[in-house]
């Protein structure tokens, strides 16, 4: 018998963490309720959950320090839950590694497609396998699937998930054009609901962190169109 995903529900409004317990409960997920912050990262390690519904306002630690901190030591899937509808939230969340994020009020369908829209994604994501390295290699870039790490001039560049995978993506397609709709399917594994200034950040972010002028390379923005990794 497939052993039961576990989902760590943390929201200071115990109601909310209670109902989306029992929503996931109903959909065979075994779940923990955190209601603070700080004591939802002590629990990760024992917990050991395969995905993390995070309250942005939380007590102890807020949710951008929880996400940032579980990030320096696990990839797990993280979905940020938010009662603000301003943009600086959604894109500063999503710069700091969570994979997907959703507004309250949200309804029980919503909420259950996009939980099991990223944990499907997470899922297909190829093993890790020391011993099948697989580089996408180019002048001062090395880009290896294997380990999900980046070296840009010889040095180990830090990439959350999703930025990984959308630069190796666009690597692995040298010189195709993609539009944003479908770098989102892409990337994100499912028709997402939200606006494409999502792709954007993870450009804009992948950017700074490849800073040299390249002669040979460079991921090049086709304005009215998308993105396209481009070699000269």
């Amino acid at each position: 018998m497939e052993e039961r995903k576990k989902i760590m529900v943390v929201d200071d409004d115990q109601h909310i963490a209670e109902l989306v317990s029992l929503y996931l409960m109903k959909e065979g997920y075994k779940t923990m309720e955190i209601y603070d912050g700080r004591e939802a990262l002590e629990k990760v390690d024992s917990f050991q959950p395969d995905m993390m519904l995070l309250d942005l306002m939380l007590p102890g630690m807020d949710g951008y320090k929880v996400c940032t901190e579980v990030r320096k030591k696990s990839d797990i899937p993280i979905i940020m839950l938010t009662a603000k509808g301003e943009t600086f939230d959604k894109v500063l969340g999503l710069e700091l590694g969570a994979d997907d994020y959703i507004v309250k009020p949200f309804e029980s369908k919503e909420l259950l497609a996009r939980v099991k829209a990223v944990l499907r994604r997470y899922e297909q994501k190829p093993e890790k396998k020391q011993n099948n390295v697989k580089k996408l290699v180019f002048p001062n870039l090395e880009i290896n699937i294997s380990n999900y790490t980046v070296e840009y001039y010889g040095e180990s560049i830090d990439f959350p998930p999703k930025e990984f995978e959308l630069l190796h993506y666009l690597a692995e397609n040298p010189n195709q054009v993609f539009t944003r709709e479908q770098l989102l399917d892409r990337i994100w594994g499912y028709e997402y609901i939200g606006d494409t200034r999502t792709v954007d950040v993870h450009i804009k972010r992948i950017r700074e962190k490849l800073n040299k002028q390249e002669e040979s390379w460079s991921i090049k923005t086709v304005w009215g169109v998308g993105y396209k990794f481009e070699l000269k």
